[in-house]
């Protein structure tokens, strides 16, 4: 875990809520693929971040879950979460891509409970009506190739780092879960079309900023949904000289929950949500084709083959 997760109970949840909430915070709020997700922090970076990161819920509608992220200087880093009222408190993050995951992972919590929809810490492309998702765990280029994806014609965007899935009699989709990306500014020097755009937005001091794809791909770049098709699971191994091959069910399956499904963000991991993630990815997996791709090497080498495979 890249933070400490602490399950708490309702009793916990209201004390610390009525505590926190007389400080002077700034409040949004998300529609997380119908969830309304509401943030409240004492980081006005966040806030404007948040705005331009999800779409926007209606002030009149009642939250699904809550965000509160604030500093205190007598607490270490760490997160707080009640699972039954889908309430988390974020204390001393400083980065907001652990935020935005953490809203996500709200979200998910609600709708993989509720709805049997399913989150996937990974990226998904429509590739001429088909849909082609990159999993993978953080830092191994599921941004990087999927943007260097979004490059050819015929190839459209539905997420970049985390979808829902819901998986039907014969089929699964998937759907997007942000407005726009929140993206490394060194995308520019991987691919250069990007490079421009990347130049005139504001970046923070991760050096990483919310990118709109459809100010490169247009407006019928984006889409948010896709039948899922192929799955490439990413991996980033220098003594594996095989940038892409076949795999099973089993071995990718195997592979999930030996690494907690690549989502280091999973606010609960119980045997019954194990279980439950568990069955989803076979269920999901028996549908696919599905592939481990090797990003040891160059990014032009990997993208070349991964694209090979996702349009044979």
């Amino acid at each position: 875990m890249p933070y400490p997760i602490e399950l708490i109970s309702p009793e916990e949840k209201r004390r610390l809520y009525s505590e926190l909430i007389r400080l002077p915070l700034y409040t949004r709020k998300a529609n997380i693929y119908g969830c309304c997700i509401k943030f409240l922090t004492d980081n006005r970076p966040f806030a404007d971040i948040w705005s331009d990161n999800f779409y926007t819920a209606d002030e009149n509608i009642r939250s699904h879950g809550r965000l509160i992220a604030v500093q205190d200087p007598s607490q270490p880093l760490h997160m707080k979460y009640d699972p039954l009222t889908k309430t988390g408190f974020a204390f001393n993050f400083d980065y907001y891509g652990w935020i935005k995951s953490i809203a996500l992972a709200i979200a998910g919590d609600i709708l993989e409970d509720a709805h049997e929809i399913h989150s996937v810490h990974g990226a998904v492309l429509d590739v001429d009506g088909a849909g082609v998702a990159l999993i993978a765990p953080s830092g191994v280029g599921k941004t990087t190739h999927s943007w260097g994806m979004l490059r050819n014609n015929g190839v459209r965007l539905v997420a970049d780092d985390w979808f829902f899935v819901r998986v039907y009699d014969r089929s699964a989709l998937a759907y997007g879960s942000e407005k726009n990306c929140y993206v490394d500014a060194e995308l520019g020097k991987i691919w250069s079309k990007y490079r421009e755009v990347l130049e005139r937005v504001v970046i923070d001091k991760r050096g990483r900023a919310v990118v709109n794809a459809r100010w490169v791909v247009g407006i019928d770049g984006v889409v948010p949904l896709t039948k899922m098709k192929k799955v490439f699971l990413l991996k980033r191994d220098s003594n594996d000289p095989t940038v892409v091959r076949e795999a099973s069910v089993d071995e990718a399956v195997e592979t999930l929950v030996a690494n907690n499904f690549y989502n280091p963000h999973q606010l609960v991991r119980d045997d019954r949500k194990v279980a439950l993630r568990r069955d989803f990815f076979r269920r999901l997996l028996s549908m696919v084709e599905i592939y481990v791709a090797n990003t040891s090497e160059p990014p032009a080498t990997v993208q070349d083959e991964i694209f090979r495979w996702a349009t044979s």
